[in-house]
């Protein structure tokens, strides 16, 4: 089929370049879906920070991630605060000692990018305080400002059920 493709020189040259361009272009497509993108590497290491400062107690540090301003928004238990301090008061509130705090573990996220410095970020959230459970899902929107990923939108639910819902659940 080949010889029948490439019948001057030329032609052949033309036809090899197109099968290694497809080549470089699989093999780069099935790279990008086999490790995660860097974005999400960025959001999950904060993440990561955030879980930590939260399980030593530390509102503060845990409030790292969010944006340093009074547009932030916190949407939670049918209620929004706007700002920062507001949204560090709120969490003072809610847990004002480490031993309310409990053991926060993160799960199933889900970053989408939404520009070069936007991204949506979806999951589940679990607290073990006092001997019990909590949990439910969230969804951040993020924002690059000033070349640090920041939490500009934060809207979490509790769930009765700290346990993954079954996949085929919505079906």
């Amino acid at each position: 089929m080949i010889r029948n493709i490439c019948i001057t020189p030329r032609a052949c040259t033309r036809v090899f370049a197109v099968v290694v361009c497809l080549i470089f272009i699989g093999n780069a497509a099935a790279q990008q879906q086999s490790s995660p993108s860097k974005l999400q590497q960025a959001l999950v290491e904060i993440l990561e920070r955030q879980a930590e400062a939260w399980n030593e107690g530390n509102l503060e540090q845990f409030m790292d991630a969010y944006w340093k301003s009074e547009e932030l928004t916190f949407c939670s238990g049918g209620n929004i605060t706007r700002g920062w301090q507001a949204t560090l008061d709120r969490y003072r509130q809610n847990y004002n000692d480490k031993e309310a705090m409990g053991h926060l573990t993160f799960a199933d996220l889900e970053v989408s990018s939404l520009g070069a410095d936007a991204a949506l970020m979806l999951g589940r959230w679990k607290v073990t305080a006092k001997g019990q459970d909590y949990g439910g899902n969230f969804s951040l929107v993020w924002r690059k400002i000033d070349g640090h990923w920041k939490i500009i939108h934060d809207h979490t639910s509790s769930s009765e059920s700290t346990e993954p819902a079954p996949a085929d659940a919505d079906k």
